[in-house]
């Protein structure tokens, strides 16, 4: 675990840098790129503090306030309402970014990464919400700053830090959903600082009845579970200058699986603890050094009813990463900032041979400038050394032009990459009941041989010379060209239009065939997509108490080889109920699974001070789409069966009594939606009431 040398020499130039500019004077203006008292400021987008209005960059921000507003528990109930992103169940629920997959969006706490994607998704229903001080969300291939995973985007979840003074705040919520089934979440809230020491503390306990949505089985869709988390950080200034802080999280889950014919459990348990120093040396430069690891554990079984032991999985994930950072701020309105880290990652699971680890040492350098005050220019790139696959140079460019106070344009183009999985190179795996093998890509040459000697191959499918060279991490170039209007002071328009080409996507590969009559399979860089769209949003505050807001995205999601068989003429679909085949047109290819052509969303919230009350009512769409092929050409065309587009409705209405206790209700689902095939998780209306205390 030794730092490559060229690491070390980019952090001696970055000192050389220093010492060069520091003995010049220190009383130049702190630059416009970092004002700190702005209303709506992000960091995630360009890593510096930024107004959010003057960013080059398709963003958005969910506020402390709408959370609280609208009573959410958990991430993935405040994502699904946001333009562009959609909820999907793959493993735990994940989110869509512009159409892309749940696995190639990066997801941050207070600016770092979880791991825990057992299946590429990253379960977005672990993260509570009551503690999160805002939900920065950029789309976009974002590397350059962020490394892997970052193909589609980055969500971060910022949470809140310790505050002056003792306060406190109690929440709880009871739903009742589908009638029955009673979801419930407490959680407190601690703060504590004076002069130099901060603290605060955060306790959330969240228990859930489960939910069926299929009344003919005995089975449920969703078992009963509880989960709990603990946040807690703390905070010293040792001058105005030099601050420390301190946190960590915990997150336990317990999970009953029972069915017909085994009992078993489902144990999660994650912690994660970041240290950080921040040293303002001068009003020119500023470093950063950051300490950050974390584990990601599950541990499940399944025994027959007589107890007997019939399955059980294990899951240990752990990553470790130090990273120092510096910015420097030459002269009014040109800033820099740059990094370099290493990260360390292991991955215990059960399907695996052995333990297998990813090092990987990065450097990053960003430039962000004001060349006129109607002309912002970001410019970044990001080198990355993997032990395990070839190196990636990620590059981004933004830029921002802003005519008038009332309109400005902004685009910007970056390289995104995901590195391939521990799983898609290191599974090595055999179904016990069907029979069936997946090997990963690395494991593959070994495990083929040693299947041929015992006999276990009846015949090739895919030569394995297919598989010698290395597998290529995912890839994507995206582009986003967007306006913003501010035609008056209460309304605010953003259109946005994307286009992101992915290469190299891996995909399983059937390799052989077994004499057992089932497939071995692997992974293999095949297929080129893209996915292009446009995305608007808007909001109109005509009075203080009034706010509305909306957001509408067009969408097409297709891979490139596919389209273009479908233009030769080369793909037929048959008619239902005959055995008549016919020739399909560009014009019929529908485009990838599980992407909905168009999805909505209106918001409006409304209080009145007089009262101390806040209502809303919100409302997303999403239209049909296709999870199966079911005409059997293995495509998805207009003429396959799809899932009918839908609409849900949230209402939540609160009110404030005596300045420290607040009681809310609220329906989610109003029109009682149903997902019978399960894939965003919704399970019908659910009822709620809340309860806050303030001290």
């Amino acid at each position: 675990m030794v730092l490559n040398k060229n690491i070390f020499v980019i952090y001696f130039l970055f000192l050389i840098i220093h010492t060069s500019f520091s003995q010049k004077k220190r009383n130049v203006e702190v630059d416009s790129i970092k004002i700190e008292k702005l209303n709506e400021v992000m960091v995630t987008a360009t890593r510096t503090i930024r107004q959010l209005s003057s960013l080059p960059l398709p963003v958005q921000i969910v506020s402390k306030k709408e959370i609280k507003n609208i009573n959410s528990l958990r991430l993935s109930d405040l994502l699904s309402e946001q333009t562009g992103l959609t909820i999907v169940q793959d493993h735990g629920k994940g989110i869509q970014m512009q159409g892309m997959d749940a696995s190639y969006t990066l997801i941050l706490i207070d600016g770092v990464p979880l791991v825990g994607r057992t299946a590429g998704t990253l379960d977005l229903s672990r993260i509570t919400v009551g503690n999160i001080k805002q939900i920065e969300i950029v789309k976009g291939a974002s590397s350059s700053l962020y490394g892997s995973e970052a193909l589609a985007g980055v969500i971060n979840i910022i949470t809140e830090k310790p505050s002056e003074g003792f306060k406190g705040e109690i929440n709880s919520r009871t739903d009742v959903v589908r009638g029955s089934n009673i979801n419930s979440n407490v959680s407190a809230n601690l703060n504590y600082k004076k002069e130099k020491f901060g603290f605060s503390l955060f306790a959330n306990r969240y228990g859930s009845g489960g939910y069926d949505l299929d009344k003919s089985t005995k089975i449920k869709t969703v078992d009963p579970y509880h989960n709990y988390t603990f946040n807690t950080k703390f905070s010293y200034n040792f001058s105005k200058d030099l601050l420390l802080y301190l946190s960590g999280r915990y997150y336990k889950e317990n999970q009953k699986n029972i069915t017909d014919n085994f009992k078993g459990e489902n144990n999660k348990d994650e912690w994660n603890t970041h240290l950080k120093l921040d040293y303002k040396y001068n009003k020119k430069w500023a470093y950063y050094a950051d300490l950050y690891a974390t584990h990601y554990k599950i541990n499940s079984y399944l025994n027959n009813l007589d107890g007997s032991r019939y399955s059980e999985y294990y899951y240990k994930h752990l990553l470790v990463r130090p990273e120092m950072r510096i910015t420097y701020n030459p002269i009014k309105n040109h800033s820099f900032i740059g990094g370099l880290g290493w990260t360390h990652e292991t991955l215990n699971k059960s399907t695996f041979e052995n333990t297998p680890q990813f090092n990987s040492p990065y450097v990053y350098l960003q430039y962000d400038t004001n060349i006129t005050e109607k002309l912002n220019v970001v410019l970044g790139g990001r080198f990355d050394k993997h032990s395990e696959y070839k190196s990636q140079f990620s590059p981004k460019g933004a830029i921002r032009y802003a005519f008038n106070d009332i309109i400005a344009l902004k685009g910007s183009v970056g390289y995104g990459y995901k590195a391939p999985s521990f799983n898609q190179l290191y599974l090595d795996w055999t179904n016990p009941t069907v029979g069936y093998s997946a090997i990963g890509h690395n494991l593959l040459k070994k495990r083929m041989e040693d299947f041929k000697k015992e006999g276990q191959i009846a015949g090739i499918i895919t030569p394995l010379s297919e598989f010698e060279k290395d597998l290529r991490p995912e890839s994507s170039l995206s582009f986003n060209v967007g306006i913003q209007l501010k035609p008056i002071s209460s309304l605010s328009i953003d259109v946005n239009v994307f286009r992101n080409n992915i290469k190299d996507l891996i995909e399983t590969r059937a390799i052989a065939r077994k004499t057992n009559g089932q497939n071995v399979f692997s992974y293999k860089n095949v297929n080129k997509v893209y996915t292009e769209g446009l995305e608007v949003n808007t909001t109109w505050k005509p009075i203080e108490q009034l706010k509305i807001s909306a957001g509408y995205q067009l969408l097409f999601a297709k891979a490139k080889d596919i389209e273009g068989q479908f233009e030769q003429g080369k793909v037929y679909a048959r008619k239902k109920g005959t055995y008549l085949d016919f020739k399909l047109k560009k014009q019929d290819y529908f485009g990838l699974f599980n992407r909905s052509r168009h999805m909505a969303n209106a918001k409006i919230f409304y209080n009145i001070p007089k009262l101390n009350l806040d209502a809303n009512i919100r409302a997303t769409y999403r239209s049909k789409y296709g999870l199966y092929d079911t005409n059997n050409n293995s495509y998805l065309d207009v003429y396959d069966e799809f899932i009918n587009g839908y609409a849900i409705i949230d209402f939540a209405i609160n009110k404030t009594i005596y300045k420290n206790y607040k009681i809310g209700f609220g329906v989610d689902n109003l029109l009682n939606f149903t997902d019978n095939q399960n894939i965003s998780g919704i399970s019908g209306r659910l009822i709620y009431g809340t309860v806050n205390i303030n001290f």
